[in-house]
This record gives C-alpha cells, sequence and structure tokens, in this order.
C-alpha cells in the first residue's frame, strides 16, 4: 500500500463536473493498493496517518497532529501509484490490487480514520476524478507499507 499524504489548506475532487468531496485545513491523500496488500498494510498506514505531527505549534516546530487542529481528511484513490517503471517508457499497472480487493481494503482504510476521529471525504473509487488542493508548505510524505523506512 502506498499513500501519498500532502497537508493543505484546502483541496476537493470533482468527477464529470459533480463535487464528490472537499476539505479546508488538512491532508489530501492518494491512496494506491497493490494486490499483495492486506489489513496488515492498511492497518499500518491508518495509524502512521492518524498520529503523524505535520502541523505547527505556537514555536513553529511541527508537534500538532490532526486532531490538534480539528483538521480533516480527502481520501482519493489512485492506482497509479503502484505503477512499474523499470522496462519501456509506458508504465506497468499489473501490480495494483484488483478493482473488487482494492476497493474493499480502500474503504477499510478510510473506515480506520473515520474510527480514529477524523472526518474523511473520498472521490468515487475507479472514477475519472480531478483533484485541486493548495499543498501547504509544500508538505508531502509518502508512506509504503512494504518499505518502512
Amino acid at each position: 500500500m502506498k499513500v501519498v499524504l500532502q497537508r493543505v489548506s484546502s483541496a476537493k475532487v470533482t468527477s464529470d463536473g459533480d463535487l464528490l468531496g472537499q476539505i479546508g485545513r488538512g491532508f489530501l491523500l492518494l491512496v494506491g493498493i497493490a494486490e499483495s496488500d492486506g489489513e496488515e498494510d492498511i492497518d499500518y498506514c491508518a495509524k502512521k496517518i492518524a498520529k503523524v505531527r505535520l502541523f505547527e505549534d505556537s514555536e513553529g516546530k511541527t508537534n500538532l497532529d490532526l486532531q490538534a487542529i480539528q483538521g480533516e481528511i480527502l481520501s482519493v484513490s489512485q492506482f497509479s501509484l503502484l505503477a512499474s517503471t523499470k522496462k519501456g517508457n509506458r508504465p506497468s499497472f499489473l501490480g495494483a490490487g484488483d478493482p473488487e480487493h482494492a476497493k474493499s481494503l480502500y474503504l477499510q482504510f478510510n473506515k480506520k480514520l473515520e474510527e480514529a476521529g477524523y472526518k474523511v471525504e473520498t472521490g468515487r473509487f475507479g472514477a475519472d476524478m480531478q483533484v485541486e488542493l493548495v499543498n501547504d508548505g509544500p508538505m508531502t510524505i509518502l508512506y509504503d507499507s512494504k518499505n518502512r523506512q
């Protein structure tokens, strides 16, 4: 499982002109699920994201988590995070989970974030979406459940 976290001032996702999800200050999560991913992977990423301290305190240090600033989450599925670029010029997406498997884990991941006390807006799984964001910082973090560094 790979999750690109972007600290944002605001973000929204649309599809075919319909607003699917919108947040103010918080995290935009781009979520890719691999075929080999399971419950352990979503637990790892959800726990790390729920506790990460990326917001500045009164001294300008990144000591505050999302809960401390009453932030929100916009979670958008993105199978292209699992692209393999080893060969040629056309990425391979064979490592991405089949849609049924990936959707199930994506929904579980979002539910775990909600259970941690966060408001979670989402895109539409499998849809062609347009994502707009104001990256705050910029601050972007990559979580990879298979490469926990």
